[in-house]
């Protein structure tokens, strides 16, 4: 690809790259439109595909979309350019969560550290159990600087702190089983095999905690699909907590970019994680999700880590359904 032209191939790879980022209930929420002229990526929400009970205010798929924009910014620098970001870049079309301007050659390694493009490809959320094996301080502290370098904060708690976020979890987790609209969009995207819908197959849901100490999410709300089988789950999880200085479209689209080369690098090492939303998607819950130690900032998402099993991957649509062709405007916002 040169400077002012990509050929699909190369703009199939990209966006390949980005939408295998992780997303809410994989509702891969977003569209992308490529600018020719000036060889700058756009992505926009898609609104067909939000969660309007389980992500009332779009925080989650503004993440989800901040994942993709960090996987388009590996997979650009890995083909040897250097990708110019900009969150939510014009005002007048909401819609329009990020771009990225493709332009002049550089060294991948100067812009990620690592080449972090191969573990794109090999990063998916583990719902199984994972060893009684501790993470190395070492990696816990890497992974920590990786969302540091994309302006958040990633904190391991302590045993105590963890046990506490988990009843959170689980209370969250309790509601949305008793909360028929939640529950209802919650099955909705899972066990979807159509094409141009894929959503969350049973396979890839994992077992259920027979020690009910962590609580997982159950698509099913054992209503739709068989009761998932049970295993015992590590009694004492390693939880890590992204969090941001405010809450803003801005701050969420950070987050986003901050845990998915998070995540990456945990690949890089072997290390295996799932992501524990429930708390997040009720207010007060969320609220409590706060350390004592940083009362004021704001939580974004809870991760959990370990050594396990890598998990299924979970299946993604084809590059083209994603890709709008022609220039900007108000219709992007209609996606």
């Amino acid at each position: 690809m040169s400077a002012t032209y990509l050929d699909s191939s190369a703009l199939e790879k990209l966006i390949s790259a980005a939408v295998a980022a992780p997303s809410m209930h994989n509702t891969q929420p977003w569209r992308f439109r490529l600018d020719a002229d000036s060889t700058t990526m756009e992505i926009h929400a898609d609104a067909e595909r939000g969660l309007p009970h389980e992500d009332r205010h779009g925080r989650a798929l503004h993440i989800s979309a901040g994942a993709a924009l960090f996987n388009l910014r590996v997979a650009v620098s890995h083909f040897g350019w250097k990708p110019v970001t900009r969150l939510l870049p014009d005002p007048r079309h909401p819609g329009l969560l990020a771009s990225a301007h493709i332009t002049m050659r550089t060294n991948p390694r100067t812009l990620h550290g690592d080449d972090l493009y191969e573990a794109i490809w090999h990063r998916h959320s583990s719902r199984f159990p994972f060893a009684n094996q501790p993470v190395p301080g070492t990696v816990l502290h890497e992974l920590a600087e990786a969302a540091h370098s994309e302006g958040s904060t990633l904190a391991v708690t302590g045993p105590r702190e963890t046990a506490r976020l988990l009843r959170v979890t689980a209370e969250a987790e309790h509601r949305n089983h008793a909360d028929p609209a939640r529950s209802t969009e919650s099955r909705r995207w899972s066990n979807r095999d159509r094409a141009a819908d894929t959503g969350i197959p049973s396979t890839a849901l994992g077992p259920q905690d027979t020690f009910e100490q962590l609580p997982l999410r159950d698509f099913s709300a054992r209503r739709s699909l068989e009761q998932l089988p049970a295993r015992p789950f590590e009694r004492a999880p390693t939880l890590m907590s992204l969090s941001t200085s405010h809450d803003r479209r801005a701050d969420w689209l950070r987050a986003g970019q901050a845990l998915e080369r998070a995540l990456l690098v945990a690949t890089t090492h072997g290390v295996r994680t799932s992501l524990l939303h429930q708390a997040l998607e009720w207010a007060d819950l969320r609220d409590e999700l706060r350390s004592v130690t940083s009362p004021f900032d704001h939580v974004q998402m809870l991760v959990r880590l370990g050594y396990g099993p890598e998990g299924p991957p979970t299946p993604r649509r084809t590059p083209h359904l994603f890709l709008d062709h022609g220039g900007t405007g108000p219709q992007a916002d209609q996606h």
